[in-house]
């Protein structure tokens, strides 16, 4: 969470009161901040860099606030001042406004071709008339740096421009040129550079030298000119000294070069609806032009206004509160969300602001009634459903042959899941765009570049860092390796692996056979070839001696390999004796994969001319009683008062043959007791038949 520093003194006139600590803490929870430290300057400096470096800084009492990463209007005084204010009902969320110039023609920026291969996207706006003091001054700039930090990614996607409009002369052009053909006078400096002498001068900035990276190998630097000629910025690195901004500026264009074009709308939003209040028109800002280069003209900035609309019953079930539809709207309208009963049932119009681009689903919207209501005022509430948690099958399948695997003799390692290309390649004697590996974008070091796709080589580097061992040297590791897949919406997926090694000085392929006969006998399967057994088979593989390796098929299927690795894999892993390894998939012997789905998709029904007859409906008596009768219900109630379910501690066909019997009209809700079940049970609709078989009989025939 981001942390936004304010002075006590100038945030308490701003609300109009001044708090004691405690009471500013609460109000910051009511609010969903935290208030997280109360300091100054000079205690900030006296701890960071010792008393004598603090002696002459300043003792005004600083508040330290968290603010939750996605609330971008509350990163600077003014917008956490506006926010509080309408919280406490004392100021009215105000409307924000895109007007033209009073006189021209708006100011435009144009764009050119040139920029399509670094930062394509820019907009543009212009705050008129604006009245600084040194306060504001600095809040203006810190907003920015605290932007940049946050939703631009380091600059990476967005980087922020101001300049005083006065200085420079319109239209501008956002173009891309050579480093070499750009040169002016970057801010704060007292001569011109050049591109490239920039980017040597920033290396040693402990502040621009993090940025550098983002356009330092492109062949061609982003740049801002005026109609003449006058550079207004190199994004994502610097601004120009001529169009700097100060406390006597008036007119400010704000410029946002991007590679994300919605997160530089919500910047430009923010940045001109903090400070338009210190326009000469308060919250007025004024349109610019933007051209693309295919011509098109957009306006910025958007300032849209959208509205949604939700009942106020989906709130109150949600949150665990019962409101009315206008108590709701208020709280809403106190969050900056002004909302309004349309009349239509319960339903709220909710109209949401340029400032709050965090708003992007009914959950946003019901977590501020929420906030507005106050979490600690929401009554505690016994859960309706009782469930009984359950561990993943592969990783109980897991944990089963760890024990086994040990218990055999071999000693178990946990090795890193990135690794280098040669890893995976070059060193077991395969081609990299053969293994189908996933790449880091951006690696930190030349040891951690892919994903890997397979364990062995972790195995071997464990077994090279502890060659001083004594003999043998037998190794497993049950672990996930990662792959590409292209039906998968992320593009690659998980396989969970199990890889043993024996290193000896014979290569002790008997050991190795032996642990997959063991392995095989722990997950019962029984040896045979067809569809009930498992066998192995000579097979060719660059990374094991040629004749000394094995195919492992389960039911007919590909599972993994055995067998003796190749001289070279072994010396490029700077082991010097032999050594036998064995790797195979687990998640076949699930019986399904591992991936299970979090939701049962419901079959369509097919239309057809001829409906087949409705199959007859299922007997309502019970050993409980008729449960189509108040008295059968409120029987099977008093029997699930202390019980999950009908037989044991899971789920089984008895509770679904009872949970039919109850017909739909007569579904429980007064009965708390057969509600919870009731309800429980209904989500098992889509897995009835893998539920295991009732020990007993509960729902009665008419013979019976």
């Amino acid at each position: 969470m981001p942390t936004v520093g304010v002075k006590r003194d100038l945030l308490f006139k701003a609300l109009g009161r001044t708090y004691t600590d405690v009471e500013f803490d609460e109000l910051c929870f009511e609010f969903g901040l935290e208030l997280d430290e109360i300091t100054s300057e000079k205690e900030i400096i006296s701890r960071e860099q010792g008393d004598c470096k603090a002696s002459g800084a300043s003792d005004i009492i600083l508040y330290k606030i968290d603010v939750p990463a996605n609330r971008y209007d509350l990163l600077c005084l003014e917008g956490l001042v506006r926010g509080l204010q309408v919280f406490k009902n004392k100021l009215e969320a105000p409307r924000y406004r895109r007007v033209g110039p009073v006189s021209g023609e708006p100011q435009r920026l144009i764009i050119t071709t040139e920029t399509a291969a670094v930062r394509p996207h820019a907009v543009a706006a212009v705050l008129r008339n604006i009245t600084f003091t040194q306060e504001r001054y600095d809040s203006f700039i810190e907003l920015q740096d605290k932007l940049h930090q946050n939703v631009c990614r380091k600059r990476s996607l967005v980087a922020i421009g101001t300049h005083d409009l006065d200085t420079v002369c319109g239209p501008f052009t956002y173009t891309a040129k050579p480093p070499a053909d750009i040169r002016f006078k970057p801010l704060n400096q007292a001569q011109e550079y050049s591109a490239v002498q920039l980017m040597s001068l920033y290396k040693a900035d402990s502040h621009l030298k993090h940025f550098l990276h983002i356009i330092e190998d492109a062949p061609a630097y982003p740049v801002i000119y005026d109609s003449r000629g006058v550079v207004l910025s190199m994004p994502p690195i610097i601004n120009g000294d001529h169009s700097k901004i100060s406390m006597n500026t008036k007119n400010v264009f704000v410029e946002c070069t991007a590679t994300d074009l919605t997160k530089a709308k919500i910047v430009l939003d923010v940045i001109v609806t903090m400070f338009s209040e210190y326009c000469a028109e308060p919250f007025t800002v004024e349109e610019a032009e933007v051209v693309y280069p295919d011509g098109k003209i957009c306006k910025y900035p958007e300032l849209a206004y959208r509205k949604e609309k939700v009942s106020s019953g989906f709130i109150n079930r949600k949150v665990g509160i019962n409101e009315s539809t206008d108590t709701i709207a208020r709280l809403l309208t106190r969050m900056c969300l002004r909302s309004e009963v349309t009349g239509v049932g319960d339903e709220i119009e909710v109209e949401i602001p340029p400032t709050r681009s965090d708003v992007i689903h009914a959950c946003d919207i019901v977590e501020d009634a929420a906030m507005a209501y106050g979490f600690n005022n929401i009554p505690y509430t016994t859960p309706g459903t009782y469930t009984i948690a359950n561990q993943f099958p592969i990783n109980k399948l897991t944990e089963l042959l760890r024990q086994d695997l040990a218990a055999a003799g071999f000693t178990e390692a946990l090795t890193f899941a990135l690794c280098s290309k040669e890893d995976i390649s070059d060193k077991l004697g395969k081609k990299i765009s053969e293994t189908g590996a996933v790449h880091i974008a951006n690696p930190k070091t030349a040891e951690f570049q892919v994903a890997r796709t397979t364990l062995l080589p972790g195995l071997l580097k464990t077994i090279a860092a502890n060659r001083k061992m004594p003999l043998p040297l037998k190794l497993f590791e049950i672990s996930d390796v990662v792959l590409k897949d292209e039906t998968k919406d992320v593009g690659a997926r998980n396989s969970r692996r199990f890889c043993a090694a024996y290193y000896n000085k014979s290569p002790g392929f008997e050991v190795i056979h032996g642990l997959l006969d063991r392995t095989m006998q722990l997950l019962a399967v029984k040896p045979g070839r067809g569809d009930a057994g498992y066998h192995i088979q000579a097979s060719d593989d660059s990374t094991f001696f040629p004749g000394r390796c094995a195919e492992i098929f389960v039911r007919g299927q590909s599972v993994g390999r055995l067998g003796v690795l190749h001289p070279d894999v072994i010396g490029r892993f700077e082991l010097t004796m032999p050594c036998s390894a064995l790797e195979m998939e687990l998640e076949p012997f699930l019986g399904r994969t591992a991936e299970t789905a979090l939701a049962h998709d419901v079959p369509m029904q097919e239309v057809a001319k001829h409906r087949p007859p409705a199959p007859p409906a299922p007997p309502t008596r019970t050993v409980f009683g008729d449960v189509s009768s108040p008295a059968g219900l409120e029987a099977l109630d008093r029997f699930l008062a202390d019980r999950s379910y009908l037989e044991g501690f899971a789920a089984s066909r008895a509770d679904t043959a009872v949970f039919d019997a109850i017909p739909a009209a007569a579904a429980p809700a007064a009965l708390r007791h057969l509600a919870r079940w009731y309800n429980h049970i209904k989500s098992f609709q889509g897995e009835r038949a893998r539920l295991p078989a009732a020990r007993g009989r509960f729902v009665l025939e008419d013979d019976d």
